[in-house]
């Protein structure tokens, strides 16, 4: 049974979609980050970083929410949530699957502390171009990759959901409205929305 560690209104958000998505069983284990629970040395076997999501596959253990998205994608193709290693969108899912992190966090980051990070050595460019990019990608829609839907779709739906719909920290645009209300038209994004409120 996969187990998926989690706590409620954090970044486990993701994982939850994702194993929404996929219709595998699956445990949730609640880890309270309220009370520390992320800290016990139990789940800092499991993730060093002592942050949820993380999860556990049988002997296969791992955390950031990219990265799980990844592992249940590959070793689960029937979930049909990544282009297969042979096909052509392959590279482009992998990009845009680890634009979040890589990203999107980090100008969301940038905009909030308001720091001023020359483009020439933020691994991100800018804020700006970041969501220009992202902007040009979306209006072709109506998935990050066209027509499929894939767990890239997750790493960067959760990013605009957070940034801009819940927490308005990156102004909202056209393209971005439409794509966070098609991730939330779908039955596993509001079946993960209410897990992960409590």
């Amino acid at each position: 049974m996969i187990k998926l560690y989690w706590s409620p209104r954090s970044r486990s958000f993701s994982a939850i979609w994702l194993m929404e998505e996929s219709g595998l069983p699956y445990e949730r284990v609640l880890t309270d980050i309220t009370t520390g629970a992320q800290k016990a040395p139990d789940f800092l076997k499991i993730n060093p970083m002592g942050k949820v999501p993380a999860l556990c596959d049988g002997d296969a253990a791992l955390g950031e929410a990219a990265a799980i998205c990844a592992y249940i994608a590959d070793r689960y193709p029937e979930t049909k949530l990544a282009p297969a290693v042979t096909d052509p969108r392959r590279a482009r899912y992998l990009q845009w699957l680890f634009f979040s992190p890589s990203c999107i966090e980090p100008a969301i980051i940038q905009i909030f502390t308001r720091i001023e990070v020359p483009t020439s050595t933020a691994a991100w460019g800018s804020a700006a171009q970041v969501f220009d990019v992202l902007e040009a990608a979306l209006e072709k829609g109506p998935w990050i990759l066209g027509d499929q839907f894939s767990a890239a779709d997750i790493t960067v739906g959760s990013g605009l959901n957070f940034a801009v719909r819940l927490f308005k920290m990156v102004p909202s645009r056209p393209a971005f409205d439409a794509y966070i209300a098609r991730c939330m038209a779908r039955p596993a994004f509001q079946r993960a929305e209410k897990i992960a409120a409590g």
